[in-house]
């Protein structure tokens, strides 16, 4: 009868703590992909060679924003090769409200034909 309550008691505690960790973790995912506001945009340069193609669409960038509200690092996460460049150099330029530490946002550039 013991050892039946013993084992309820060891899954008791390894249900708990892995309750905890996995709280833990979603709260420091959601701190992470926090969501700053954009005080200053700078739109892209459509590139000629893009215009002449007729390429358009959206490029797709995970900003590391600083805490003074500077983008200190873009990784692509989707779009045509060709507007790349244009999309990152843009948002380089961007400005985003300070915050007390450094957030990640997704931000999508979007180039048309009315560019």
């Amino acid at each position: 009868m013991i050892t039946h309550w013993r084992r309820w008691g060891a899954v008791w505690a390894l249900v708990s703590l892995t309750t905890i960790f996995t709280v833990t973790g979603v709260l420091r995912a959601q701190d992470a992909q926090s969501t700053r506001r954009v005080v200053a945009k700078v739109a892209p340069q459509y590139p000629e060679i893009a215009r002449k193609m007729q390429i358009h669409g959206v490029v797709r960038l995970e900003v590391v924003i600083a805490p003074n509200g500077s983008a200190k690092s873009i990784q692509v996460k989707g779009g045509h090769p060709v507007l790349v460049e244009a999309a990152q150099a843009a948002v380089y330029k961007w400005k985003w409200e300070p915050g007390p530490h450094e957030t990640t946002e997704v931000v999508d550039v979007k180039f048309d034909d009315q560019q």
